[in-house]
Parts: structure tokens; sequence; C-alpha cells
């Protein structure tokens, strides 16, 4: 009985060092930031401009610009949570190539931004980048919002926020806290996490059309998520569930024309 009841406090007090342990490094197991970027001409974005915002905390932001074609809406795009913003360039480039305006953001403590990523901490730079485009005298109306995986949170958030003219989300989840939860079902994750990113509980408050695009082999934000999102969106909403589609392995040229399509059966093409 006694090396019973040894064997469950020692196996309590393993899980309960595994809690501590999971709390200490959640913004490790959930931001992948990476340090080594070049400029945007090194990746084959001849026509994209890196310049460098502050965000209202005082942090120096890495953004990559690229003016709209006459007519078109600038998008801002907000990556995902590992490498940096220059592991994007295929999708900058195909977006660019259809006559959208493109400003990529790295996120504080990504690429050459300084800082440390938090929830908050994103939305603030996110802010900064909305900023941007209206010292480019781009309004909210000339802009849309182009949401990568974690960035689906970003991007959801500002849609709440700013009367943006589209919302675009590749690999949205439901949450991160709901993610992470199924990802660790053995460790209480609804009472640990600090950075919850609740897509669900704002899409029903976003304005712009919407659109989705979700691959059906994504084994990181399984498509359960994005259909979940899809269902609690209003109107005007469309999604592409792709059978074909992992999370990494988008064809950046099919996401562009249909962007492109969907923006223009919105008359958001002047």
């Amino acid at each position: 009985m006694k090396s019973m009841i040894n064997l469950l406090t020692n196996l309590l007090i393993a899980y309960v060092l595994l809690i501590v342990l999971m709390y200490a490094m959640q913004r490790i197991l959930l931001f992948h930031p990476d340090k080594q970027t070049e400029a945007p001409q090194a990746y084959g974005l001849t026509d994209f401009d890196e310049t460098f915002i502050t965000t209202a905390d005082g942090f120096k932001l890495q953004i990559w610009y690229r003016a709209a074609n006459a007519g078109f809406p600038t998008i801002a795009y907000f990556h995902g949570n590992a490498h940096n913003i220059s592991g994007r360039a295929g999708i900058y480039a195909a977006l660019a190539s259809k006559g959208f305006g493109v400003a990529a953001l790295s996120y504080r403590g990504y690429g050459k931004s300084e800082g440390s990523p938090s929830e908050q901490g994103l939305y603030a730079d996110a802010h900064a980048v909305m900023s941007f485009l209206k010292e480019k005298n781009i309004t909210p109306d000339r802009a849309a919002l182009y949401g990568e995986s974690l960035g689906t949170g970003v991007a959801v958030q500002m849609a709440t926020e700013y009367p943006v003219s589209m919302l675009i989300l590749q690999a949205p989840y439901i949450s991160v806290e709901d993610r992470a939860s199924e990802l660790y079902s053995f460790v209480p994750v609804k009472l640990m996490i600090k950075d919850k990113f609740r897509s669900i509980d704002k899409i029903k408050n976003v304005k712009a059309p919407l659109v989705i695009f979700h691959g059906e082999r994504d084994n990181v934000i399984p498509v359960k998520h994005g259909r979940t999102i899809f269902e609690a969106a209003s109107e005007p909403k469309q999604a592409f569930f792709l059978p074909n589609t992992n999370h990494n392995d988008f064809d950046s040229g099919l996401i562009s024309a249909h962007v492109l399509d969907f923006a223009k059966k919105h008359n958001l093409i002047r």
C-alpha cells in the first residue's frame, strides 16, 4: 500500500511539474520566429520595398510593401507562427501579379522586427500596419486583410475594428485555445493559456466580405476549424476547402486567382 501511495505521489509531482513547465514554455510552443531574412529582392520581389514602422508601444517592425495598381485594394498580410516574412514571398508575388497592393508584416520578434511575440503584441503590430496604410492614403475601405494560420486570428481581430473591404483567411482556427486543448488534452489548457486568439467569438462581428481557404488534408489546423468559422460568419462569404492540400502546400497562383475573382464579384476593384 505504501509503495502504491509513493508511486501515485511521484506521478502527481511529475504531472504538476509538467504543467508548470508547459505554462512557462507556452509561447515557445506557439511562436517559432526566424530572424534570418534579406531584402525582398533576394526572394524575387523586385517591385517591393522594405521599410520599418514603429508600434504604439515602441517596437520597430519590418514591412515589405508594394503599391496597388490603379483601382485595386491593398492587402495587409499577417503570416503564420513560424519562419518570417520571407517564407511567404510566393503568395506576395502572386497577389501583386494580379494588381493588388501588399503590405506584409514580420511580427515583433520575427525577421528584422524588434520585441517578443504575444497575442496583444501581434494586435499592436497589426494596428501599426493599419496606421502605415493610412499614411499611404489607403483608407480601410480600400484595404483588405489576409491572415494565414496563426495570422488568421490577427486578421479577424482587425476586421472587427476596421471597415475593410475584404477578409481572406487561409487555414483559420476556432481559437488557439481550442486547438491547444485538442493537442494537449492531458493538461488543463484553458486554465493555463495566455494567448487565446478566439476568432470563433469574433467572426460574427465581421462585416467585410469573407473568403476562406483550407486544405482537407491539413494536419496542423484540421479543416473542421475552417468549416466552423465559415458557418459562424455572416454573409457575404465564400469558402474553398481544397481536397489535396495540407497546411503548407497551398498553390499561390490558385489562391490569388480566387482572391481576384472574389474581389471582382464584390466590386472591390474600381
